[in-house]
């Protein structure tokens, strides 16, 4: 596991050097001009999304903001929980497209001998 504290210093150092996080901090004010979910909704989704991004970086920083903004353990974990179900859920329809391209696969539509590394394995 990471040293997470340690990790998001690092985080911050490199992302200084970065021209282009002004571009990225001018479109995340933006989408808080309106504030309508509120600062600590929107870190919960934002730390639901870093999940299913499998982002460290976003993970380890929207972390620290939902804890600066009020979100509490409980709070944390269910957004989780959300973003689990979403996963999950993605998988199955990704999984419901497989079988779909299983389908147009030119020989999968005749009977076919089985694979012969199959045959090694088995």
């Amino acid at each position: 596991m990471l040293d997470w504290n340690d990790y998001r210093k690092q985080l911050a150092a490199g992302l200084k050097e970065i021209d282009q996080l002004r571009g990225y901090m001018a479109l995340s004010a933006a989408g808080q001009k309106a504030d309508l979910l509120g600062a600590k909704v929107r870190e919960l989704i934002a730390l639901a999304v870093a999940v299913t991004l499998r982002c460290d970086g976003c993970i380890t920083l929207h972390t620290e903001d939902a804890i600066k903004r009020g979100a509490t353990k409980e709070e944390i974990a269910e957004a989780l929980g959300v973003a689990t179900t979403v996963n999950a859920g993605a998988a199955l329809a990704y999984s419901a497209r497989a079988m779909d391209a299983f389908k147009e696969y030119p020989s999968a539509a005749s009977p076919r001998e089985p694979d012969s590394l199959a045959n090694r394995n088995g």
